[in-house]
């Protein structure tokens, strides 16, 4: 049976490949089986990976949900957002390379991403609207999060598509690069995460996925009062940059 989903891990990046490009990587049942196998790996292997890279294959990231699977019961209730939301929350930052389309689903799928990079033909749109549908994957409250309020309503209720220029200039993506150079462009952040030290850069995500919801004064305690200290590497990395001035 051919995988729907890719995985390999080098040098601590683990990279997750849709590869369902005959169907532009539409989000079926099998597809999402075989991710949520993929993050219990993830998890096993612990410290061993230090980034999770979400990328596809074919002209199009992700079509969105496929829509020939609707009315097939799934494994459990929310199965779709449950594994979005793992996704979100794995405490390795997550990079999305987006080329072409990225539609609804897709977005969803994407959004649960730490740092979003956009091809120049990269195309981002909720179509939810398109088929009377709401959303129910985390787009009314991760898209409002990245791009505000009213920038979100204006993409939602219209759901004319984002270029990757614009996605970057919005914050929609953090960057947008010619697509030639997106796989490069990804693997270099990937490496340069793998270079920090994995305590550092998991403390990070953790204070700023509870600072979205605090206050100023709310957040500020939060960091001091619970902050994980210095990693054991602390040593090892001081006597390291010294040597190298």
């Amino acid at each position: 049976m051919t995988s729907l989903i890719s995985y390999q891990c080098e040098e601590g990046i683990a990279i997750l490949t849709l590869s369902r490009a005959d169907k532009r990587n539409a989000l079926s049942l099998a597809l999402w089986q075989e991710l949520e196998a993929h993050l219990d790996a993830i998890d096993k292997a612990g410290d061993s990976v230090g980034v999770i890279v979400l990328r596809s294959t074919g002209p199009v990231f992700c079509a969105g949900n496929d829509l020939t699977e609707r009315g097939m019961k799934f494994p459990r209730p929310f199965y779709q957002s449950s594994i979005i939301t793992r996704l979100a929350n794995m405490p390795q930052p997550v990079i999305v390379s987006v080329q072409g389309g990225c539609y609804t689903g897709g977005l969803e799928l994407a959004l649960a991403g730490d740092i979003i990079l956009a091809a120049e033909s990269a195309r981002f749109a909720d179509t939810h609207g398109k088929f009377s549908m709401v959303p129910m994957w985390g787009m009314s409250q991760r898209l409002p999060r990245r791009v505000g309020n009213f920038k979100a309503r204006e993409i939602s209720f219209t759901g004319l598509p984002v270029s990757g220029r614009e996605a970057e200039r919005i914050g929609l993506a953090n960057k947008c690069v010619p697509d030639e150079q997106l796989e490069a462009e990804t693997m270099a952040m990937a490496r340069a995460i793998i270079t920090q030290s994995q305590h550092s850069v998991r403390a990070y995500k953790e204070l700023y996925t509870a600072q979205a919801d605090l206050t100023l004064g709310a957040g500020l305690a939060h960091e001091v009062f619970n902050t994980k200290g210095v990693g054991a590497d602390l040593a090892e990395r001081v006597a390291k940059g010294f040597k190298s001035r």
